[in-house]
């Protein structure tokens, strides 16, 4: 009987701890899918983010922060360098010869999202 009394308590306080733990990475995902929560960066600003170091893109004016996301990538380093500090939309949906990024690629950007374009 303890042991039954055991396994239910440490069962139902895992699950209570999963919910509350799902509740507020929803609650975070949400405030991070409003743009007006996010912080807005003028171009002066973003152009600052132009080298592999600190590597900041504009996609369809949202500002993402990919430098840790570069030694990932799966191409050189290089290739995303020359996108750095810019608008780079087309970068995602030609990847330079047409082809458009997968809809993954797409799903993964959020992670990097760090603001908005300023309007000016």
């Amino acid at each position: 009987m303890k042991k039954l009394t055991y396994t239910l308590f440490v069962a139902f306080w895992a699950s209570v701890l999963t919910i509350a733990g799902l509740h507020a990475m929803d609650k975070k995902d949400a405030e991070k899918a409003n743009g007006d929560e996010l912080p807005a960066y003028t171009w002066d600003e973003i152009e600052q983010h132009d080298s592999l170091d600190s590597c900041w893109k504009v996609i369809e004016g949202k500002v993402y922060d990919f430098t840790d996301y570069i030694p990932d990538h799966p191409t050189p380093p290089s290739v995303m360098e020359q996108w750095c500090g810019k608008e780079s939309t087309e970068a995602m949906r030609t990847k330079g010869y047409g082809r458009d990024h997968s809809p993954a690629a797409w799903a993964m950007i959020d992670d990097y999202l760090v603001g908005t374009v300023a309007e000016e």
